[in-house]
C-alpha cells in the first residue's frame, strides 16, 4: 500500500526542474550517477510534498486527491518517509558518500525551513528578510543542492539558490493570483493556512488595514483578500523582485567554467521558472 502511494505521489507529475538542474550541471560525463542523484533529489522533494499536505491537512495537490485525504495521515506520514528513505538509500547503494552529505544538508534545511514557517503561522508581523531566510531554506537549498550535485561548482550552487527563491516568490504570488485550474488548488490557500507570504507582506506594508486575522477567514474571505492584496501593486513588485534574482542567477554562468551549451541549456531552465508564471 505504501509502494502504491509513492508510486502515484510520483506519478501525479510536476515540473521535475530540480532532477533536471542535476543532469544539466552534470553534462554528459555524468552518466549513471548524475541519474541516480537526480532521482534522488525528486524523491525527497515529493516527500516534503507529501509531508507539507499532513501538516496543512490538504485534500488536492496538483488538482489530484492527495494520499492524506485518500489514505489518512499516518498512512501519508509513511509514505513520505518511505520516499525520503529511498532517496537516501539509492545514493548509498552506489557509495556516493558526497550526494549523500549535499542531499543530508539539504534536507535538514527543509526541516528547519518548516518548522520556521510554523511558528510563523498566522503572524502578520513578520518580516520580509524572515521570509527570505525561510524561502531560502525550505526551496533555495535544495535547488542548490541538485545544482552540487551534478557539479562541484560554486558558482552552480549559487545559481541553484537563486533561481529557487525565485521560483518560491512566484509560486507565492501566484497563490493570490490563481487560477484553481492552473494551480491545483483554491487561491488564498496560504492566507487560510497562515502562511505570511511576500506578496502579503508587501501588502500589509502598502495598506496596514488589510493585515487582518488569518485565523477569521474562511474560503470565500481569502479569495476576497487577495483580490485587495493584488489591488495594491504587490503582485507586480514581487513578481520585478523575482525577475532580478534570475537576471542575477544568469549572469553567475558568465563564466568559462560553463561551455556555451550549458550556459544556454540552464538560462533555458532559470526563464522557464519566470514564464510559468507570466
Amino acid at each position: 500500500m505504501l509502494a502504491a502511494d509513492a508510486g502515484a505521489t510520483l506519478a501525479a507529475g510536476g515540473k521535475r526542474l530540480r532532477p533536471l538542474l542535476v543532469l544539466l550541471c552534470a553534462g554528459p560525463e555524468g552518466e549513471a550517477a548524475a541519474v541516480r542523484a537526480a532521482a534522488a533529489v525528486e524523491l525527497v522533494h515529493m516527500a516534503t510534498l507529501v509531508h507539507d499536505d499532513v501538516l496543512d491537512d490538504a485534500p488536492l495537490r496538483r488538482g489530484k486527491p492527495t494520499v492524506a485525504a485518500t489514505s489518512g495521515r499516518a498512512h501519508a506520514v509513511s509514505t513520505g518517509d518511505l520516499l525520503f528513505s529511498r532517496a537516501f538509500a539509492l545514493l548509498a547503494e552506489s557509495g556516493d558518500g558526497r550526494s549523500v552529505a549535499l542531499l543530508a544538508k539539504a534536507s535538514t534545511a527543509l526541516a528547519r525551513g518548516e518548522l520556521a514557517q510554523r511558528h510563523d503561522a498566522f503572524d502578520v508581523t513578520i518580516s520580509e528578510e524572515r521570509y527570505l531566510e525561510r524561502c531560502r531554506l525550505k526551496t533555495g537549498t535544495l535547488f542548490e543542492c541538485a545544482c552540487l550535485m551534478g557539479r562541484d561548482e560554486e558558482a552552480l550552487g549559487d545559481f541553484g539558490a537563486r533561481v529557487g527563491l525565485a521560483f518560491q516568490l512566484l509560486d507565492d504570488v501566484l497563490d493570490v493570483s490563481g487560477p484553481p485550474e492552473r494551480t491545483g488548488k483554491a487561491r488564498g490557500t496560504d492566507l487560510l493556512d497562515g502562511t505570511v507570504t511576500l506578496p502579503a507582506i508587501e501588502a500589509f506594508a502598502t495598506n496596514p488595514e488589510l493585515a487582518v486575522d488569518l485565523r477569521s477567514l474562511d474560503p470565500a474571505s481569502a479569495e476576497a483578500l487577495c483580490d485587495r492584496i493584488a489591488a495594491t501593486g504587490a503582485l507586480d513588485r514581487v513578481r520585478s523582485r523575482a525577475l532580478e534574482m534570475v537576471a542575477d542567477a544568469k549572469e553567475l554562468l558568465d563564466s568559462p567554467a560553463f561551455d556555451p551549451e550549458q550556459r544556454h541549456l540552464l538560462g533555458l531552465v532559470a526563464d522557464g521558472v519566470v514564464q510559468r508564471y507570466s
